[in-house]
């Protein structure tokens, strides 16, 4: 059995890895599409912090994820037929856009499944951002790590 799902994975968190590993949990291999700048700048006002190669190799130093895709179309549809998905897995937030109805449409015609999921409250991307960007730091105190 193969479960996808799909995401930004940027700065990599608990809501993060309590997502995968309920998506392990259903059995088989997971395999986890990340969105590129470009998907993630249509739908929202910035691109992630970290890079898209760099996020994808976090991604994969997780045991918990088996493969790790870009995808760089808003769309879903090709990533389950591709990888022959038998579960997708989605977030609370996923909305009835053109995309989600299509991915959902094919997934129903051929009798895959789909799996709502609730984000972890404890955290996020955009709270961490948030509490980043609210602290106010002294140059002056800072160290410089020499490598």
């Amino acid at each position: 059995m193969l479960i996808y799902t799909v995401g930004t994975f940027d700065l990599l968190h608990v809501g993060h890895l309590a997502l995968l590993e309920y998506c392990k949990s259903l059995g088989g291999v997971l395999a986890v599409g990340v969105a590129s700048d470009r998907v993630v700048n249509s739908y929202k006002p910035n691109v992630p912090v970290i890079p898209l190669e760099q996020r994808m190799e976090m991604l994969r130093a997780l045991r918990c994820v088996d493969i790790v895709r870009p995808y760089d179309e808003l769309e879903y549809v090709s990533g389950c037929q591709e990888l022959n998905a038998d579960i997708f897995v989605i977030g609370e937030d996923w909305g009835s856009k053109p995309h989600n109805l299509a991915v959902e449409s094919y997934l129903k015609s051929t009798g895959k499944q789909i799996k709502q999921v609730l984000y972890n409250p404890r955290t996020s991307s955009t709270t961490i951002k948030q509490n980043v960007m609210s602290q106010s730091y002294n140059v002056s105190d800072l160290k410089v790590a020499v490598q």
